[in-house]
């Protein structure tokens, strides 16, 4: 169809809700139209299939500028911009990490953090990242 997953998230609750994070494969921002050109086709999908008991509710949307970072290569794509990432371990005493991202590395995910020491995560170790919102993020969205 032209898109391409950024995330797909299935929240608790008596009527859970499926996410679907998308963006268009030729870069152009994501349309409203767009998002309901994918729920029209997913929803399809999910009623022939039926993956998921009971009722639910189907959400598209875009990645937005503070975007989560959920491929190796958002790490790349975004280096220079601030993010927050979080790992499923403790790495060098701590799970959270704020800076900038210096790319990556194999599989390893560089940041900057405070004092300019650079950090090296394992991809298969971040449990979340985000893009932190900043002037600089902003006026490159533009």
């Amino acid at each position: 169809m032209g898109y391409e997953i950024v995330r797909v998230q299935l929240s608790g609750g008596r009527r859970p809700v499926l996410q679907i994070m998308a963006e268009r494969v030729d870069g152009v921002a994501i349309t409203v139209d767009d998002c309901t050109d994918i729920s029209r086709t997913v929803s399809a999908l999910l009623d022939v299939e039926d993956p998921i008991s009971g009722a639910y509710h189907l959400e598209v949307s875009s990645p937005g500028i503070d975007r989560p970072l959920t491929r190796l290569r958002d790490f790349e794509r975004f280096a220079g911009f601030e993010a927050r990432i979080e790992t499923k371990a403790l790495i060098e005493g701590r799970r959270r990490f704020k800076g900038v991202l210096k790319g990556v590395a194999g599989e390893l995910v560089r940041v900057e953090i405070e004092g300019g020491t650079l950090v090296e995560l394992p991809f298969g170790g971040v449990l979340r990242a985000k893009l932190i919102l900043t002037d600089a993020l902003i006026a490159a969205s533009l």
